[in-house]
């Protein structure tokens, strides 16, 4: 079976594993990882059946193995393999509510109180939770899952295999006003969300429609809980955004890319592909070439802070000064040549 999970088994082939755990995991039968060097001390302590981990790390560990490249990833493959999430039974719930003009394949689910506008479609082996709402002529894509009270608005395209947990919100307005005489001007939002296969979308997190054309969401990507993404913005192929980013309007981030969290990034931005960026950060530009990146002030003591917030207020007079005492020393260094 270890090629299933692409490893190479060190071991006796009869060894029976039936849950996951951690280093430091009593349960029989269970199988842990370790990639990190600093967790040597646990592994040689450890009393799990099994235990993932590299090639390099194998001297350290007599026990059964898994022996692979990325025991993170095989770890996760096993997790999965051996808790296989609980599929509700197809059909329509007794409460829910499905406009004669929807269509929706005798192998999804639909759960109670959720509802499905005229002209939605709802592809096979599809799961939609209670109290979901999918609007007119929005697609969910072949075995996507939507939780309990996910929102997709009219006019959205989810694709196949998506995971969107609680409270997600998929097509909501654009901020998009315009400003006249003092008063604002809604600027209607024409566009849609159109978001790729293999997307999973965390808690309560937001993404807007177009204002003209469709907000894009590339295959693979994956967003926390509490991400606002803004209208038009489009991200990229296997992106990763950790929770609490806001991404404002008409951004485009590429490809591979991991925005940590707390991450804020200005409008009408280019962020190229496999950019890293810290937690905390503020892009205000674009950012043209791979590589990671950081904007942030790390937490010292209140009095050091003060003291130096005060210091960075006088940043302009100091470089004033610098520069008027460069001039003089210049002009006083010509003097002495001529003379």
């Amino acid at each position: 079976m270890a090629h299933r999970f692409r490893a190479t088994l060190r071991g006796p082939a009869d060894l029976v594993i039936t849950q996951v755990g951690e280093l430091d995991s009593s349960a029989s039968g269970a199988i842990a990882f370790i990639m990190n060097p600093k967790y040597l001390p646990a592994l040689k302590r450890t009393s799990v059946a099994a235990v993932i981990l590299t090639e390099r790390l194998l001297e350290h560990y007599q026990g059964p193995a898994l022996v692979t490249k990325n025991p993170h990833a095989c770890f996760a493959r096993i997790a999965g393999w051996l808790n296989p999430e609980a599929r509700p039974a197809a059909g329509i719930h007794a409460t829910g509510a499905v406009d004669p003009g929807a269509r929706v394949a005798a192998s999804a689910a639909i759960g109670a109180y959720a509802i499905i506008e005229q002209g939605a479609v709802i592809g096979e082996d599809v799961v939609i939770g209670p109290g979901c709402f999918v609007g007119r002529g929005s697609v969910v894509g072949r075995g996507s899952c939507l939780h309990a009270r996910v929102f997709v608005a009219h006019g959205c395209r989810i694709g196949e295999e998506c995971i969107i947990h609680p409270g997600a919100v998929v097509g909501s307005d654009g901020f998009g006003f315009a400003l006249e005489e003092g008063k604002w001007i809604k600027v209607p939002q024409l566009g849609g969300v159109c978001i790729g296969d293999r997307v999973e979308i965390g808690a309560n997190t937001t993404i807007d429609r177009g204002a003209l054309h469709d907000t894009l969401i590339g295959n693979g990507v994956k967003l926390d809980n509490l991400i606002q993404i803004a209208h038009n913005v489009e991200i990229g192929e296997d992106t990763a955004i950790a929770a609490c980013v806001g991404i404002a309007g008409s951004t485009r981030i590429g490809k591979r890319c991991m925005i940590g969290g707390q991450v804020g990034i200005a409008g009408h931005l280019e962020i190229a592909d496999d950019v890293q960026v810290l937690g905390k950060s503020l892009v205000a530009g674009s950012i043209r070439e791979a590589g990671v990146y950081s904007a942030s002030v790390k937490a010292e003591r209140a009095d050091a802070w003060r003291r130096n917030v005060a210091r960075l207020n006088q940043l302009d007079d100091i470089a004033r000064r610098l520069r008027e005492l460069e001039k003089r020393i210049s002009a006083e260094s010509t003097k002495a040549d001529k003379e």
